[in-house]
């Protein structure tokens, strides 16, 4: 089990490229991953998406990249016939201005756009192989956080899951005497209403219906199955964020119903308890992948 918090982040120089990589990540209920790389690695940005998606599954993920070359990669190349041109139309505008032609410096020349130009060699891959090892390391980094974090939500949620194990014991053991009050209650109207001239088989006819309304015996063992199965998710399968929070929505239906139908305050306490703890497992099912 994965939190889907995480963070990991490393910078480093590698053949004289200073290297940063970060990545950080906060809940989100499907994956959503944002790779910001300068743009002239953006050719690296699905081998990035790639291998983050692979071992990712839930989360809002920010991946950050920066290089910085120690040495320069400029390429400047000169255009001569441009610059004569532009020598040309300044002294024309200087003999114009009654000035000489010849104070026309050399900087002002070659300041004049095109005379100069300067590019930037990148090759993509080359960076990458600078960068996949610092890459891999803080992914390593990020992954085992929220590992680490998600073994602490296990803990958590299955110290909850005991407290549910707990009540639905308590229901099921109250579950006769509920029963039993029903049949009370039943007998008691019948003889406030009819006296001596109740029949016994009215009033066993009408507790038989009113326990099909009003037995909790269902409810239960719905209920523990729900628990069971969270369990399971719990532990053995690897990202049950989702799973986890459909369960809990089945649990609650059951948990509703047995206090519906509830008369003992001692079982209304555990319905209390029970709806608490259900309701703590599925905030924390936001923060699990």
């Amino acid at each position: 089990m994965n939190s889907m918090t995480g963070y990991g982040f490393k910078e480093t120089v590698v053949d004289n490229t200073q290297i940063s990589v970060e990545i950080k990540s906060v809940n989100n209920r499907f994956l959503d991953l944002n790779i910001n790389l300068p743009y002239f690695l953006n050719p690296l940005e699905q081998k990035v998406r790639r291998l983050v998606s692979e071992k990712i599954v839930r989360g809002k993920i920010d991946v950050t990249i920066r290089v910085k070359d120690m040495n320069s990669t400029a390429k400047v190349s000169a255009d001569p016939q441009a610059a004569l041109m532009y020598a040309e139309a300044i002294g024309q505008i200087a003999k114009a201005l009654g000035k000489n032609s010849s104070d026309v410096s050399l900087s002002l020349i070659v300041g004049q756009e095109g005379v100069l130009n300067i590019t930037h060699e990148y090759d993509a891959e080359s960076y990458w192989n600078k960068i996949e090892g610092i890459f891999t390391e803080v992914f390593e980094q990020f992954i085992s956080d929220r590992r680490r974090e998600g073994e602490n939500l296990k803990k958590d949620l299955l110290s909850k899951l005991s407290v549910l194990d707990s009540c639905a014991d308590f229901f099921k053991e109250w579950q006769p005497k509920m029963e039993q009050k029903f049949k009370e209650q039943i007998s008691a109207r019948f003889n406030e209403l009819l006296g001596d001239s109740v029949d016994e088989n009215r009033i066993m006819t009408e507790v038989a219906a009113m326990m099909v309304k009003y037995t909790i015996n269902e409810e239960i063992i719905r209920l523990h199955s729900h628990l069971a199965a969270m369990r399971k998710e719990f532990n053995e399968n690897p990202v049950p964020g989702k799973r986890i929070d459909f369960i809990c929505q089945e649990a609650n239906r059951e948990i509703n119903t047995i206090g519906s139908k509830n008369q003992f305050t001692e079982v209304g306490e555990q319905v209390i308890n029970a709806k608490d703890a259900l309701e703590n497992i599925r905030e924390q099912s936001k923060n699990v992948e």
